[in-house]
Order: structure tokens, then C-alpha cells, then sequence
């Protein structure tokens, strides 16, 4: 592809012009969520950003981590409270930790930070259960990255990127500063495959919207394709008349499909 190309496929923000209104949405509903249901902060390293919301639905509940997006750089926990009371009503609690955003630090140290936070919720269980983690965009990559190591019972990767090599070349990379052997080395789609004989889970659902732009579903297919071929017990789906920040509407209706996918997921993991 041209680079103009890649840059229109991959530019969400230019893609969807009312997606500040969809943005807002979001931040008042996390608002009203940390008022009706206060959350427990937990700090799981020693940085400002290295703290996560613990949205409890009760003692001895299994949780659910949700990794948000923002191309790694922008965003945190805060924005995203909203999505709890839908798991909560579930009996599943939630976890939403922040992370260091780039340019100020590179995806390498991100991921390890996530790393950390998905250690920190499974300290919580007495049996060191390991989560079911879901994410959105960067989140939805990262998700993948946690099932390949093993550190997590299932994934739910929503509009991810599993290769990061696309976004080299686009305006998206200039505080990522991705080469093309970094951009191999952290992209999902060449880490090891989870397997009956890998710890943690073998379910990865691939999900994006219908809306989205060719590059985001394609990269959802490939991945669902990829790992499925390989074992792993993926299912791919283009979600109707949703593009990449309207995708996560459903996680704040108790009663979707994506919401008791993921409860479903989280109480057997």
C-alpha cells in the first residue's frame, strides 16, 4: 500500500469526525460509574500511571482485565469506568489498569507494564486464576500478547493490531518510533501460538466493526485465521454498522453478545 494509503487505513480519529462526541460518551459514563460503584485503586508498580481501577462485584469474584487503546499513546483508565456495571451485573469484576504512554516511553516498556498489572489481578485470587483479558485497539494487540505468554485464561481482542509493521511508514508511528525490527519483535502475529500445553487459555475471539476501516478487518481475519490454523480456538467477527469507537458500545449493555461472551469467558476460565 502507498503511504497515503496506510495513513487513511489506519487514522482512526480522521476516519470517524464525531468520534469526540463518541469519546465523551465514554467519559461520562465512566464518571457515573465511579460514583454508583466506587472503584478499589490498586498500584501495581512504582510509576504515577502504573495504578489500575478495581471494579469489585464482590468477594471471591473472578475478574476480567479491559486493556484500553489510544495507539499506545494517548488514553487511560479513567475514560473507560463505564463498562463495568455490565460485568458487574454478571458477578464480574473488573479491572482497568492505566499504563506510560509514548513518546515518553516505547511499546517494549508498555507491554511489560501491562505485564504486570495482569500479575497484580492474579495476586488477588487465592488460586493465582489467570484472568481473562480484553482490550480495544493497542488494548485488543496486547490482549493477544498476554495469551501468547500464557497470562491470560482467554482474550478478547476488539479492532486489534497483531502486526505492527503497517503503521511504520504513518503519522501514528512519529511518537512510537517503531523500526522494522521492533515493529516485528512486538507484533502478535509472529510470537508463539498458546497451546494445550502453554499455561493460561487457547480462546481468542477476534471482533472490529463492520464500519471499520479494510485494514482493521483484515487484520482481525488474518489473526483469527492464523492462530485457529495453529490450534487455537479463535472466532473472527465483523460487528454491523460499528466503526472503530462506536465497536465498544456493546460493552456497556449487560445483555449483548460481547458482554456475556466475555462474562461467559471469565466465570470458566
Amino acid at each position: 500500500m502507498t503511504l497515503l494509503t496506510l495513513e487513511a487505513e489506519y487514522n482512526n480519529r480522521a476516519l470517524v469526525p464525531d468520534h469526540p462526541v463518541v469519546m465523551d460518551r465514554w467519559r461520562e459514563r465512566a464518571e457515573a460509574a465511579r460514583l454508583v460503584h466506587p472503584p478499589r485503586p490498586i498500584v501495581y508498580g512504582p510509576g504515577e500511571r502504573e495504578v489500575m481501577d478495581l471494579f469489585e462485584a464482590g468477594p471471591g469474584a473472578p475478574v476480567a482485565v479491559f486493556l484500553h487503546g489510544g495507539y499506545w499513546q494517548a488514553l487511560g483508565r479513567e475514560w473507560f469506568g463505564g463498562i463495568a456495571p455490565s460485568l458487574l451485573a454478571h458477578g464480574i469484576s473488573l479491572a482497568i489498569p492505566s499504563y506510560d504512554l509514548a513518546p515518553t516511553v516505547r511499546l517494549g516498556r508498555i507491554l511489560s507494564q501491562v505485564r504486570s498489572a495482569v500479575e497484580a489481578v492474579r495476586d488477588l485470587s487465592p488460586t493465582r486464576a489467570r484472568p481473562v483479558v480484553f482490550g480495544h485497539s493497542a488494548g485488543g494487540h496486547m490482549a493477544a500478547c498476554m495469551l501468547s505468554e500464557g497470562r491470560a485464561g482467554a482474550a478478547v481482542a476488539i479492532s486489534g493490531v497483531f502486526d505492527l509493521a503497517p503503521l511504520i511508514p504513518t503519522s501514528l508511528n512519529d511518537a512510537l518510533g517503531l523500526d522494522a525490527r521492533e515493529a516485528a519483535a512486538l507484533s502478535p502475529i509472529h510470537w508463539p501460538v498458546p497451546n494445550g500445553s502453554t499455561p493460561g487459555g487457547t480462546v481468542l475471539d477476534c471482533l472490529v466493526g463492520g464500519n471499520e476501516s479494510a485494514e482493521f478487518i483484515r487484520q482481525s481475519s488474518m489473526m483469527a485465521e492464523l492462530w485457529g490454523g495453529q490450534g487455537v480456538r479463535t472466532r473472527f467477527e465483523a460487528l454491523e454498522g460499528l466503526n472503530h469507537f462506536t465497536v465498544l458500545n456493546p460493552l456497556f449493555d449487560p445483555d449483548s453478545a460481547m458482554t456475556r461472551r466475555i462474562a461467559d469467558l471469565t466465570s470458566t476460565a
